[in-house]
């Protein structure tokens, strides 16, 4: 998935979740912690990809090892600044993130290209293209299949997109006041 993709994935599901748990939309603080958090994996693995520290870029920013330990890290950090809000709103985009990258043929069964998951105790390569592990209900098939073509998938995030955009702009545009407060030079925005 592309980075807009990952944003508007993560936008949708942290704003459906403040909605259900806070009975309102997405604060400001919360909102940037999801930019940060549905792109951070691909921040960290890319350049070290890039630089030949990973085999691919999909590696120890994508484990879901890893990501135990950083959210450990992320709610320890967010309690001692009283900001668990913004730390599960990172924690929520982060996750969705893994989730997002999981290739659809995952659904019909297919594992391969889903290693990255379990770095470094499952390496890349350890299933064949071709290898089937579970055949998935019939629904899951029909629904899924149409996205196994490049095209489609594409197409899927560009609607994400556009609905996550609805969605900020329904929610009030939370963020944009910190860019706006950066243009007059008072970046100091709003503790969640």
């Amino acid at each position: 998935m592309y980075p807009w993709g990952h944003l508007a994935v993560a936008y949708l599901l942290y704003s459906l979740y403040a909605r259900g748990r806070f009975r309102r939309p997405p604060k400001p603080a919360p909102v940037l912690a999801v930019l940060v958090g549905s792109q951070f994996a691909d921040l960290l693995d890319k350049p070290l990809w890039f630089l030949g520290v990973f085999p691919t870029g999909r590696d120890l920013g994508h484990s879901l090892l890893f990501a135990g330990v950083l959210i450990v890290a992320v709610y320890a950090v967010a309690l001692v600044f009283d900001r668990v809000e913004t730390a599960t709103a990172f924690v929520v985009a982060h996750l969705s993130h893994l989730l997002a990258d999981l290739p659809p043929r995952f659904f019909l069964g297919y594992p391969f290209g889903t290693e990255f998951l379990l770095w470094p105790i499952v390496s890349h390569g350890t299933f064949g293209y071709s290898e089937q592990v579970f055949e998935p209900p019939e629904l899951v098939a029909l629904v899924v299949t149409p996205f196994t073509d490049p095209a489609t998938f594409l197409a899927l995030e560009f609607v994400l997109v556009g609905l996550a955009l609805a969605l900020w702009y329904v929610d009030g545009r939370p963020g944009l006041e910190y860019v706006r407060r950066g243009e007059r030079g008072d970046c100091q925005g709003p503790r969640a």
